[in-house]
């Protein structure tokens, strides 16, 4: 719909304006309630909004409207450097912060050249940490479902362990969320003392803590009846739709860009890609407690590697032009460059200070050209397109966030079936606003 008007021609984009909504449904013949659902936490995941035509308690029509939680993060990664461009992007999927860092790191690289020359140790640093956040992820997807069905232990169970995660996060990044850790050229700095105990001790408690979700909801009636052939798409309609993650492989295709497409050495790691063939919720929901199960496993041999023969390793690239001083540590500022450091550029190597200036004040080159990088996301594939003109900053980077994607497939899933199954249906998609809005 457009309209003229004094300052030009003005665009409504709100999905469908909702006067035109309702007087369409009002000339109807047929008696149809229209109602909103959202955008609040409670009903849908984030501030999502859906409108709803219904016929009694059945779904005629369903609308998802979202940009409530648009917040500019791609334009305002024109306006800074490559490397301050993570602290952007960290906050789009606020849920898998690790995996966007990842996605967008891996695009600058790839212009820059230098992916075969990451150090070991950061690759395997990098795994460990985005399967950490495939189960903080996958927790809250669970914890906040089962709530969303009235169920209040799982979703207690749910952020009790993913406290164990962020405390991870927090030992070794130094913040729980929106880390920035990942950054051009490897991590921004090591594993601190005591972290691979600490790991550790975490691999030991988790298994019996997924077992303890899983006795709650595997074979409960009440969530069965809730998720079994509800909100179904079969492998034909995820294709149609461009639909990734859980909700595909739930829909029989072991599609996993891990081992698809591999990526930061994934190759190297024994795991396997669960599936269901039974396209509903409870299917999602199985293959979500599955990939925590493997996630598990490939943490356990990243930590092999990292306590073993990485141990003592590189994790920043060796380049001093590109690569920030991963050289930190705790100081009375809570987190900087080491002593060491600020010694060597400061009293016995000019050149090191003049690089350090130019690298914090200015930023790194980045050769002219255009890239696609993905990785796989608690909810899909996670891409970045990241185009550079030759100069300090991003000309433009675009995500292909999964959350955006699958949401189309709320029509499919939700029209013809109850106004109660579209709770089960949205949250069986995962989506995070975060990711959707950017």
């Amino acid at each position: 719909m457009s309209t003229t008007e004094a300052e030009g021609r003005v665009y409504d984009v709100a999905g469908q304006d909702w006067d035109e909504l309702v007087e369409t449904v009002t000339d109807s013949a047929e008696e149809h309630l229209v109602i909103n659902m959202g955008p609040q936490h409670p009903s849908t995941h984030g501030v999502l909004r859906l409108v709803l035509t219904l016929d009694g308690e059945t779904v005629n029509e369903a609308r998802t409207v979202i940009g409530y939680l648009h917040t500019g993060i791609e334009k305002n990664m024109e306006f800074r450097t490559w490397t301050q461009g993570v602290t952007f992007v960290t906050r789009m999927d606020y849920l898998s912060p690790i995996f966007n860092e990842t996605a967008y790191c891996m695009g600058v690289e790839k212009l820059l050249g230098i992916t075969d020359r990451i150090p070991e140790r950061a690759q395997a640093i990098r795994v460990m940490m985005m399967e950490l956040n495939r189960i903080s992820s996958h927790l809250v997807a669970i914890a906040t479902f089962g709530l969303e069905l009235g169920a209040t232990t799982p979703m207690l169970f749910g952020f009790r362990e993913r406290e164990m995660v962020l405390d991870l996060f927090e030992y070794i990044t130094g913040l729980r969320m929106n880390m920035a850790y990942v950054r051009p050229g490897g991590v921004s700095v090591d594993l601190p003392a005591g972290a691979v105990d600490k790991i550790g001790e975490f691999l030991k408690v988790m298994p019996g803590r997924i077992k303890e979700m899983r006795k709650l909801l595997d074979a409960n009636p009440v969530y069965t009846r809730r998720t079994k052939d509800v909100a179904y798409l079969d492998l034909t309609g995820c294709m149609a739709l461009g639909i990734s993650g859980p909700i595909l492989r739930a829909a029989g295709l072991p599609w996993d860009l891990r081992k698809s497409q591999p990526y930061s050495g994934y190759e190297t790691y024994e795991f396997d890609v669960p599936t269901q063939n039974t396209c509903d919720v409870y299917g999602r929901y199985l293959v979500r407690m599955a990939e925590m199960e493997e996630s598990l496993k490939i943490i356990e041999q990243a930590l092999d590697r990292l306590s073993g023969p990485l141990k003592g390793g590189a994790v920043m690239i060796e380049d001093k032009k590109i690569g920030w001083p991963a050289q930190l540590a705790l100081g009375p500022d809570g987190l900087g460059n080491s002593p060491d450091h600020i010694a060597h550029i400061m009293s016995s190597s000019m050149e090191a200070l003049i690089h350090h200036f130019k690298l914090v004040t200015e930023g790194f080159r980045v050769p002219a050209g255009q890239v696609y990088a993905a990785v796989e996301s608690p909810r899909g594939e996670l891409g970045a397109h990241v185009v550079s003109d030759g100069g300090t900053r991003p000309y433009r980077v675009h995500f292909r966030d999964p959350s955006f994607t699958n949401l189309q497939a709320v029509p499919a899933m939700c029209e013809g079936g109850m106004i109660a199954d579209v709770i089960s249906a949205v949250a069986s998609i995962d989506p995070v606003m975060g990711g959707v809005d950017r």
